[in-house]
């Protein structure tokens, strides 16, 4: 049998009630759309399984309740996510506004190496824009996250936004690899130089002892 994926990623969405998650979620699992879905009640989540350089990564996309009396719930999830897609609705000053309470959140409870981006959704709503596309690109600079805007409407970057945070979630595994192998080496290296060491000190007292 055919191993169905070679990594699973955990990716969580937070954001204000109401600003398209769970569209965005639908539309990039399913390809679906539907503006009349209902608020998440507390956790959802949805499986993916996409190709990035050869890998088959399988991704647990966890869409968030974005009430406040949901957030206790939601809050346990942070701890086991390694990519976060913070959502606002460009039609929405709000939503905006509230990023950086849920940016606070995640550096309260989410492990320090999260992998984080910033999405403005309901690009397609043009005529309602409250929050500039400006605006956001600087709120995510501010943070050190990559931006996007999306329309799940139009399904305008859905894909590239999710396939994007997996990437830097792949990259940011691959570095504590590559981390792990430098700790490894280094630490077989000193031992070499210790038995080396050790050898040469036997070496020396059978010279003396003669």
């Amino acid at each position: 049998m055919a191993k169905q994926y070679d990594v699973l990623f955990r990716l969580l969405l937070l954001g204000d009630s109401g600003v398209g998650k769970t569209c965005m979620l639908r539309r990039f699992t399913e390809g679906e759309f539907d503006s009349s879905h209902i608020s998440t009640i507390g956790v959802d989540f949805k499986m993916k399984t996409i190709k990035i350089g050869g890998l088959k990564v399988r991704i647990q996309i966890w869409d968030t309740a974005g009430q406040e009396r949901y957030q206790t719930i939601t809050k346990q999830y942070y701890r086991r996510a390694q990519g976060i897609i913070f959502v606002y609705d460009i039609t929405n000053l709000p939503s905006f506004q509230h990023i950086a309470k849920w940016a606070s959140d995640v550096d309260e409870f989410a492990p320090d190496d999260v992998q984080t981006i910033l999405v403005g959704n309901k690009a397609d709503e043009e005529f309602g824009r409250q929050v500039t596309k400006d605006q956001g690109k600087k709120l995510a600079e501010t943070y050190g996250m990559e931006f996007f805007e999306t329309s799940a409407s139009t399904s305008s970057n859905i894909s590239e936004s999710f396939i994007r945070v997996t990437e830097l979630v792949l990259q940011a595994q691959m570095r504590d690899v590559d981390d792990l192998l430098g700790s490894l080496d280094n630490y077989l290296d000193r031992a070499a130089l210790q038995e080396e060491k050790g050898s040469q000190d036997n070496d020396t007292q059978r010279t003396c002892a003669c």
